[in-house]
Parts: structure tokens; C-alpha cells; sequence
């Protein structure tokens, strides 16, 4: 065990990522430049150009126009993402993606990317003994491995002074996601301590928070595969519905209570170790700043000790029903207050009962977050748990079945007048590679993975029993050597039954309608001769007996 841990800590420092920024592309050069088109190794030219991976080209972002929202322009380093930063960026062709054109697409593999390869994500309760321990070790080792090939941004590009002092820091792998989550949920800074606007999000509260997490989902789960080289990896879901407690709250999963405080993990699950970071949105928006990076404590969660105004209970099958017979993506104003809108529904902000917006209270998506009651509760700090994972791969499983029942036209994704960074063609933030917003307003089909939920009923029932299966095949030499233990215990029995049947000289049993008394025959030890004391005063010595013809033992007369 301990060399395969070393194994996979050797190979990540080999390993590409898929998040902002690249570490090729943050320096001053490439700043000042605002271009990030690294070499692909596998030729040297820039997008791996001179092998017809992809090329270095002009950033084109769209100019339909957002809602009100958010009222200002050229204050906040997201808007017409990622022109701030970079204006010209590799374009893969085929199937090829990453920051320089290296990787496959979602699905595909091989040399040149020409191979299909679909993955299933499962229940994590179907996991088995051996996969929740990888799953666990996967996690810890992203946690504790510093990414290679990325950076994240620890100031504005005003801050960096154009891109003449470049502010970035190192993370871990894990940590990585942490900060992009944060980084796209948090408020706009508008100079100055406690000058933000609130009222923005470019991940959450409008049309792209369904597409803009799948996206982060599928990259989470290809860095965690190139990291471990485990190319079976997939994210478990947790299916919440009707659950009374935290379920995955347990130290063989994401980690039980601490006894002395609730508050706190169980010493007992490695995620207790953990420290969070950028987590402290009042904070920063107080000091007007982006989030340093430094340690803020270790991970909490109290879960179902929340607000009881703010969230009654975990949501149950009866709303998930309800948010999919919703058959409007998004409607009116396509943020928090849109009406009959299943995104708005799912995210829980309508009322999963009416389908009516601004809800008085959380639920669905939002309302495990709040019953989590701890680093979960924090929209920009939520990536530190990872319940996050579980929680958001069962989010889009809803809506990949929304999408499957309805089948909506991709025109059903709005073009204009959505939220900053909703709109179907605008850049999803903070990702670079580029993506947009409509591109992931597709099956998982089409991105080369399944829900093992929406499998038809065989095969539903065949993945129930899958982990039964393994245990199995993993107990069953020790089963073929009892099975061959007992085999040779009944031999011998049957050896010393046959042997004290020719000594005793017993007949066959004639019936069956007595067997103990045949039991009894069988083990009867013989009686034994009474001892005769004669009258003889003196003793006499030990006097070997005659063999008469009437016996064929020896027998001993002691004389006293």
C-alpha cells in the first residue's frame, strides 16, 4: 500500500490540470503580452500547431446584452471573461482540449484522441469496501499534492499592476477547485474596503449553474485520473432524498462528528486533518480584497444543527418529482426570482412545491448546503468539504433526467439578458481552457459518462448488487479452502466410522427407525470385568495367565 501511495505521488508531478491560471501563462511576460498559448511538448510548437492539435487565436467573447443585475462595466476582472487576462489563448481542434491542445476530450483517449470510453458514476452506497478506501485516499492525496501546473490569483489585475507584478500562489490539487469556486461566486470589488456589489454571482443563481458545475465536475474527476493514473475514476453521487440525517457522515466516508465536539470531524476520518481556505467572504469584502490563500482552521460541520427558519428539512423524492415535471430550463427574469423555472427550482430558490420564485425559505441544492451547518453553509467556501462532490454529482444527475425527459432544444438556453456570465455564449469563469456556457447544456452521454440511477431496471439491479459481487470474488479463496478443510473433515469421519465399524464388528443397521439406538451400539464402550479379591493373605506375584483355545487375547490375573 505504502509503495502504490508513492507511486501515484510520483507520477502527479507529470500531470496537467485543466484550471486557471497555467503556470506557463502566469508571468510577466505572458501578462503584459495577454497571450497564453504554451508549447505542446509532443512537438514544440505553440497548441501543438505544427501537429494540427490547435492553434493560438483571438479571444472572441460575445456582445448580446446581460440583465440588470449587475449595473457597472470594466470594474470586475470576470466581466467579458478572460480579456482582462488573456486575449489571445490556444483553440483545440478535433478531439483535443487543454491549455495547450495536450489532452482528449471529455470521453476520448488514446494518442490521437480517436477512442471512446464511457464511465459510470454510481451511488456511494454501491461502492465497495475497497473502492470507498480509494476513494478517500484519492481525495487526501489531491489534498496534499501541490498542483504543477497551476497557480491561483491572489490580487486584481489592477493589483498586479497590469500584469507588471504578478500575484499568484501555489495550492494543492484539491485546493485548485476550492479556489475556482470561490473565485467565481464572489463578490465584485469596486475599490476600496467594503466597496462590493453583491448582487453578482457567474456560477450561481441564474442559467449556468447546472452547466458551469458539470464542468467542474468533469474536471475534478480527469485531474483526480491523471493524478492517481486511475482511468476508472469516477465521482459517487450521494442520493439525498428523504435521508433524516447525513448519511456520508461516517469516517469510512466523508467523516463522523468529533464526540467532544460536534462541530468538528471524528479524529478517526482523515478529512479532520483538513484545513480550509477561502472561506471568509465578510472578511474579504470588508477589506476589499481577494482571498490570500493562508489556512482559516480546520474543516467543520455540525449537520442538521441549522436554522430551522431557513431550512426545515433535507429535501424529499416528492419535490425532486415536482422540479422535473417542470419542462421551462428558466424563465422571466432567470435569476432568483423566475417562476416554474426547473434550474431555479433545483438550485432552491423556488418553492419545490409551487415552482414559485424568491422562496421565504431554502431548498433542494441550497438546503444541504445549510443543513450541513459548517463550511458547506458558505457559498464561496462550500468546495472545502468534499460533501460537495457527492452533493453536486446527484445535482446533475437530476438534471441530466431533466434533460432526457424533455428533451429541450438548445435554444431553450437563453442567448441574452440572463445574470453577467449566464448568457449561452459567454466564457465560463474562471476556466482556461475556454468553455461556454451552452456547450454543457447537453447529455452526459455526449461527454462520455452515466448516472448508474438512470440505467434501465436490469441494469439498475445488476449495479445494487455489484458491490455484493466484489466482496465476494474477494472472500472466495478463503471460502474454496474452507469448502476443501470441510471436505477433508468429512472423509476422515467417514474413514474412522468405517474403521469403527470393522473393529466392533457392528452389523448394518436392518432400519432407520431407531438410528440413536444404532448410535448407541456404535460408540458402547465395552463393560469391563469386576475385579475379584480373593481371601489369600499373602500377596502372590503377577502370574501370566494360559491362552486357552477359547480366547485369542491375552488377559492378566493379579492376585492379591
Amino acid at each position: 500500500m505504502m509503495w502504490s501511495l508513492f507511486f501515484i505521488s510520483f507520477i502527479s508531478f507529470f500531470t496537467p490540470s485543466h484550471q486557471q491560471f497555467p503556470r506557463l501563462c502566469a508571468n510577466r511576460e505572458s501578462l503584459l503580452s495577454k497571450e497564453c498559448c504554451p508549447a505542446w511538448e509532443g512537438d514544440g510548437s505553440p497548441c501543438g500547431v505544427s501537429s494540427g492539435r490547435g492553434s493560438c487565436q483571438d479571444v472572441v467573447v460575445p456582445e448580446e446584452p446581460d440583465g440588470p443585475q449587475y449595473p457597472f462595466s470594466g470594474l470586475d476582472d470576470r466581466e467579458k471573461w478572460p480579456l482582462v487576462f488573456y486575449n489571445r489563448t490556444c483553440q483545440c481542434e478535433g478531439n483535443f482540449m487543454g491549455y495547450n491542445c495536450l489532452d482528449c476530450k471529455f470521453g476520448y483517449y488514446g494518442e490521437n484522441c480517436t477512442q471512446w470510453r464511457a464511465s459510470l458514476r454510481r451511488n456511494v452506497f454501491h461502492l465497495s469496501h475497497d473502492e470507498k478506501i480509494k476513494l478517500v485516499s484519492y481525495l487526501n492525496l489531491a489534498k496534499q499534492t501541490v498542483s504543477r501546473d497551476y497557480v491561483v490569483a491572489t490580487g486584481t489585475y489592477q493589483e498586479m499592476e497590469n500584469g507588471s507584478n504578478p500575484m499568484f500562489s501555489d495550492v494543492s490539487v484539491y485546493d485548485v477547485f476550492v479556489w475556482l469556486h470561490y473565485y467565481v461566486s464572489r463578490e465584485a470589488l469596486l475599490g476600496g474596503p467594503g466597496n462590493v456589489w453583491s448582487d453578482v454571482d457567474f456560477a450561481h443563481w441564474a442559467p449556468a449553474f447546472l452547466p458551469w458545475h458539470r464542468l467542474y465536475l468533469l474536471l475534478w474527476e480527469h485531474e483526480i485520473r491523471k493524478l492517481t493514473g486511475d482511468m476508472t475514476f469516477t465521482i459517487p453521487y450521494w442520493d439525498w432524498r428523504d435521508a433524516q440525517t447525513c448519511d456520508v457522515c461516517t469516517d469510512e466516508l466523508m467523516g463522523g462528528s468529533n464526540p467532544q465536539d460536534p462541530s468538528f470531524l471524528s479524529p478517526g476520518s482523515v478529512f479532520s486533518s483538513w484545513q480550509v481556505f477561502c472561506s471568509k467572504a465578510e472578511e474579504y469584502s470588508l477589506r476589499g480584497v481577494l482571498c490570500d490563500v493562508s489556512e482559516e482552521g480546520p474543516l467543520r460541520r455540525n449537520p442538521g444543527n441549522h436554522n430551522r427558519n431557513v431550512v426545515q428539512r433535507l429535501p424529499t423524492s416528492a419535490e425532486v418529482a415536482f422540479a422535473l415535471s417542470l419542462s421551462n430550463y428558466d424563465t422571466g427574469a432567470m435569476d432568483r426570482s423566475a417562476n416554474m423555472s426547473f434550474r431555479n427550482t433545483l438550485e432552491g430558490f423556488g418553492d419545490p412545491q409551487t415552482g414559485i420564485g424568491n422562496s421565504p425559505r431554502l431548498n433542494m441544492h441550497a438546503a444541504l448546503h445549510v443543513f450541513m451547518n459548517g463550511s458547506m453553509s458558505s457559498v464561496q467556501g462550500s468546495a472545502n468539504d468534499p460533501i460537495f462532490l457527492l452533493h453536486h454529482a446527484y445535482v446533475d444527475s437530476i438534471f441530466e433526467e431533466w434533460l432526457r425527459r424533455h428533451k429541450p432544444s438548445s435554444a431553450q438556453y437563453p442567448e441574452s439578458n440572463a445574470p453577467i456570465g449566464h448568457n449561452a455564449q459567454y466564457h465560463m469563469v474562471p476556466y482556461l481552457p475556454l468553455r461556454r456556457n451552452r456547450d454543457f447544456f447537453i447529455s452526459t452521454k455526449e461527454l462520455g459518462y452515466e448516472y448508474s440511477n438512470l440505467l434501465n431496471s436490469n441494469q439498475r439491479i445488476a449495479e445494487a448488487m455489484r458491490p455484493y459481487l466484489e466482496e465476494l470474488r474477494n472472500v472466495w479463496p478463503w471460502l474454496l479452502f474452507a469448502g476443501l478443510i470441510g471436505g477433508i473433515l468429512a472423509v476422515s469421519l467417514v474413514a474412522a466410522f468405517i474403521k469403527i465399524r470393522q473393529r466392533y464388528q457392528l452389523q448394518p443397521m436392518e432400519n432407520w427407525n431407531n438410528p440413536c439406538s444404532y448410535l448407541f451400539k456404535l460408540f458402547q464402550i465395552p463393560e469391563k470385568k469386576p475385579i475379584i479379591l480373593d481371601s489369600m493373605t499373602e500377596r502372590q506375584p503377577l502370574i501370566l495367565g494360559n491362552v486357552t483355545e477359547e480366547s485369542s487375547t491375552r488377559s492378566y490375573q493379579t492376585t492379591i
